[in-house]
């Protein structure tokens, strides 16, 4: 399944996201979380933005459109979690949350190769991140959505993590967590359509953004196929306009692409 996304975008995406009134939270603030911050803040005036990260990126540096509150927030803290919504509530009801945290490399990190560099505390530190969190954090703002308003609730994961299209193997902790989140939101998905039917859960593969954490690995992107992280943010809230509540619980590209699980 494909969404029709040019003609559609191209006549309604701008106009869609003025009419949203509400509170915007974008978690995970690198490259991508500021470069949505960046893109609603000029298309969604209605729309009350927050930026939550463990670290404070300084937006007042980077000439957004209107104002952008930075909230701290550590997505592997259950304590921080936990006070996220006595935050949020006295701010206007949750419209639209994206997840943009991802964990793949670091300085003792690195995604494997074989079977011998597989080690528990990568498995352990990739899940946290990449697949217990977003769920956790839905848990922890559930309560804040409107019943009587759509809303989307959203979260980057990865093409890598589709188990039918796993064709190099390798990369064993990051393609299970992203696969893992992909199950638990979807699990979400069916739950929410019950009590909150107006609300959409997506994953989303934003595609391979020039960012740090796939700086490592864009040797073999061709220069079409890598994005710039403004490119990335406006392909995925594209998506978004046209994602409805009857889409709910699906994977999906940036370009509109159904993504088999």
């Amino acid at each position: 399944m494909r969404l029709q996304l040019r003609d559609f975008v191209a006549m309604n995406s701008d106009s869609i996201w003025r009419d949203w009134h509400g509170t915007a939270l974008v978690v995970g603030c690198g490259g991508i979380g500021q470069a949505l911050l960046k893109e609603l803040g000029e298309i969604a005036p209605g729309l009350l933005l927050v930026g939550a990260s463990r670290q404070d990126w300084r937006l007042r540096q980077k000439k957004f459109k209107g104002d952008v509150e930075f909230l701290p927030l550590d997505l592997t803290d259950d304590s921080s979690l936990s006070g996220l919504a006595a935050i949020l509530e006295k701010r206007p009801p949750l419209r639209l949350v994206i997840n943009t945290a991802g964990l793949l490399h670091g300085p003792d990190l690195q995604p494997e190769k074989r079977l011998s560099q597989v080690n528990r505390q990568a498995l352990e530190r990739s899940f946290a991140v990449n697949a217990f969190a977003p769920l956790l954090l839905a848990k922890a703002i559930e309560s804040l959505f409107s019943f009587a308003e759509p809303f989307h609730f959203a979260s980057l994961s990865a093409r890598v993590g589709s188990i039918s299209d796993n064709k190099l193997g390798g990369w064993y902790a990051y393609r299970a967590a992203k696969a893992a989140q992909n199950q638990m939101l979807r699990t979400l998905a069916l739950e929410w359509a019950r009590k909150r039917p107006r609300g959409c859960v997506s994953l989303l593969h934003p595609g391979t953004t020039a960012t740090a954490l796939s700086a490592p690995f864009q040797a073999g992107v061709p220069s079409d196929r890598l994005f710039s992280p403004e490119r990335a943010a406006k392909q995925l809230l594209d998506v978004l306009t046209v994602l409805e509540p009857q889409h709910t619980g699906q994977f999906w590209a940036w370009d509109g692409q159904q993504i088999a699980w």
